[in-house]
């Protein structure tokens, strides 16, 4: 047996119930069924009505066409009620599924991936997914049991009738969906590759629009993001050109199956063969028996953006389970690290490296300062060290193992790194500090935020350590973010702690102050002696005398 597809394992991740999704068919079956049904009796009423039948004969005609009517309308909206809340319910599945998938994972993809890329696979890709089941899935399924309907229909009255609209539903429900799915597949890959390249030079400039006004460099990105943005809007144009012709596809096969029922109609009446009625359904009915293919070129073109969609979120799970790593007993968790750096080369991508050829030898209770230019690679040094990002060449090792044999989970316990743009909970202050230890008491707390200069801010807070504060540290400054995540720091008491500009956005006294503190070993206001700390920093006037420092241009 094959291996499931990309969009099969996508789909059943979506984790639908057999019942909701056959719900949702038959809500869309009674929809179109009911419109048909209408324009059937409709029909009927309108060429049977100047024959002069019996009163009786046109009241039942006329109280069908308005329950019908009704039902039409009742029905429409139980079927997207049901479809969207199978879509939604299958999206939240999917995230869900996905963000466990990612906790799993223990290579440094996901590191290496730029973050608009990440959003925008976990909220565009998988939204197509749920749009799959909208657009795709359940308008696929409708359309088979309409086509066989409409046939069922038409066969009894003519068979010339019922040929031509066989023909006409074969052209409509398969070649204009091939059509439609070929031009998809096409644009596909170069539509979303440029929303991604939107979306990801976006976010850079929003969060770094300070820093890149200061160097100079804000036009250029603006710049780039123009550019990015008509490269998007070029591919979103020629996707439109096929997609038109796969659309017009459609209404020319109504014209085979109306042409088709006129000559059948006019052979009938000719021979006296059908009543007025049934001539006005082979003459009128054929112009509603369209909606269900209709929209299958539009199914066809959803099916291949939730292929490609699923493909490139296969990609970002990978694959599962991992081999299995050398792990730490618990019984002998580590109090302190040697962290050493052999021949390392690390960067983003190969063709790119930031730091080359750099030994490091960190023993327990060691300080490091690490300084450089904005961009030269001082975070991605920290990551690797990290073991959140895999080196180019060389390795890292902790107490002599390679950080790439050992369990993740042992080397959180030996290595921390609390990066530059670390996240804020929307939760309490006192929550904020337990995320990295949860049996931090109130005391242990309030000294880690005294030792950061933090305490008196959080005593005048209306509800002291019980705040909330907003999404992402919304309510709080930038100083006050920064100390409350160098807080985060204090209380781990790791091993080993990098920490990435932990005084940035603070007054140069109370900042050097706390680099100081950090980075002499015989101060451990902050962190014990036996722990190592590095400290990324521009402030290389406040880094105390003696203290070892890294610069990374003499390793570029």
């Amino acid at each position: 047996m094959s291996a499931p597809s990309a969009l099969q394992q996508a789909v059943r991740s979506l984790e639908i119930p057999r019942t909701r999704l056959l719900a949702a068919v038959l809500a869309s079956l009674a929809t179109l069924g009911s419109a048909f049904a209408l324009a059937a009796v409709a029909a009927y009423l309108v060429t049977r009505a100047w024959t002069m039948p019996p009163v009786l004969d046109l009241t039942v005609a006329v109280v069908m066409v308005r329950a019908l009517g009704v039902a039409r309308g009742v029905f429409r909206w139980l079927e997207r009620m049901l479809t969207h809340d199978v879509a939604l319910r299958g999206v939240v599945s999917l995230r869900t599924n996905l963000f466990t998938a990612l906790a799993a994972r223990t290579d440094d993809a996901l590191t290496r991936l730029r973050r608009g890329d990440l959003l925008a696979r976990l909220g565009d890709d998988a939204q197509e997914l749920g749009d799959h089941v909208i657009t795709s899935l359940v308008p696929a399924l409708v359309s088979v049991v309409m086509a066989v309907a409409v046939l069922a229909t038409f066969a009894p009255l003519s068979l010339t009738a019922a040929a031509a609209m066989l023909a006409a539903l074969v052209l409509a429900s398969v070649l204009a969906p091939l059509a439609a799915h070929r031009a998809a597949r096409i644009t596909e890959q170069a539509v979303l590759s440029t929303r991604a390249g939107v979306s990801t030079q976006s976010l850079e400039i929003l969060d770094d629009a300070i820093s890149l006004r200061l160097e100079g460099r804000l036009d250029d990105s603006l710049a780039q993001l123009q550019q990015r943005q008509s490269e998007h809007d070029s591919a979103i144009d020629r996707a439109a050109v096929p997609a038109a012709v796969a659309s017009a596809a459609v209404p020319l096969t109504m014209i085979l199956a109306v042409s088709g029922s006129l000559l059948a109609a006019g052979s009938l009446w000719a021979s006296g063969g059908a009543s007025a009625g049934q001539i006005g359904i082979l003459l009128l009915l054929p112009l509603s028996s369209f909606e269900a293919a209709s929209a299958l070129p539009a199914a066809a073109a959803q099916h291949a953006r939730s292929r490609a969609a699923a493909e490139r979120l296969a990609e970002l799970v990978g694959d599962q389970p991992a081999a299995p790593r050398l792990s730490v007993p618990a019984s002998e968790q580590r109090s302190t690290a040697h962290l050493r750096a052999v021949g390392l080369t690390a960067g983003w991508t190969s063709e790119a490296p930031r730091v080359r050829a750099l030994d490091l030898d960190l023993p327990p209770g060691a300080r490091l300062a690490v300084v450089g230019a904005s961009g030269s690679g001082k975070s991605t040094l920290l990551a690797t060290l990290a073991g959140l990002l895999d080196p180019l060449a060389g390795r890292v090792e902790l107490d002599g193992e390679d950080l790439a044999g050992l369990d993740p989970a042992s080397v959180r316990a030996g290595v921390t790194m609390f990066a530059e743009d670390g996240h804020v909970f929307a939760t309490t202050v006192r929550e904020n500090l337990k995320v990295v230890r949860g049996d931090l008491g109130d005391e242990e707390i309030r000294a880690a935020l005294a030792a950061v200069g933090l305490i008196d801010w959080v005593e005048s807070l209306p509800r002291g350590l019980d705040t909330m504060l907003g999404p992402d540290g919304t309510t709080i400054s930038g100083g006050e973010r920064r100390r409350l995540l160098l807080a985060r720091a204090v209380v781990r008491e790791g091993p080993v702690l990098l920490l990435d500009e932990p005084t940035e956005h603070l007054d140069t006294a109370h900042g050097d102050a706390l680099l100081g503190a950090l980075l002499s070993p015989e101060d451990t206001s902050l962190v014990p002696a036996s722990s190592t700390v590095v400290v990324v920093t521009h402030r290389i006037e406040a880094i105390p005398a003696g203290a070892s420092i890294l610069r990374i241009e003499d390793h570029r």
